[in-house]
Formats: structure tokens, C-alpha cells, sequence
């Protein structure tokens, strides 16, 4: 098993449910998220930007 720490752009969503939702489809598509957090938002551009760290592999 292998932890990566990345960033990820989400388009913010009309309610937080739908957000929580978008981020986590997001980071599933690099490994399974051990722990993430919005640390920025634009609203101009309406993204958020999200920190987390992910796993990925099998363990042993």
C-alpha cells in the first residue's frame, strides 16, 4: 500500500451534500482517500481546491 498526498480542483455544487458527493467521486479515481479538506475557494471561477491523501495498492 502506497499514500500519495495530492490536490484536486472541484467545481463548487449547488449544496454541500452534492460537494461532499463531487469530491469524494474525485478522489476515488486516484486511490481510496484516507483524509481530504477544501482549502481554498474561488468563487469567480466557482472551484474549490481539496487536499487530501489517498492509498493505493493492496496490502500485504
Amino acid at each position: 500500500m502506497t499514500t500519495h498526498f495530492i490536490t484536486a480542483e472541484i467545481d463548487l455544487q449547488e449544496t454541500p451534500t452534492e460537494l461532499q458527493k463531487a469530491i469524494e467521486a474525485e478522489l476515488k479515481k486516484q486511490g481510496e482517500p484516507l483524509r481530504w479538506a477544501v482549502t481554498s475557494v474561488d468563487t469567480a471561477q466557482k472551484k474549490a481546491t481539496v487536499e487530501a491523501v489517498v492509498t493505493t495498492g493492496n496490502a500485504e
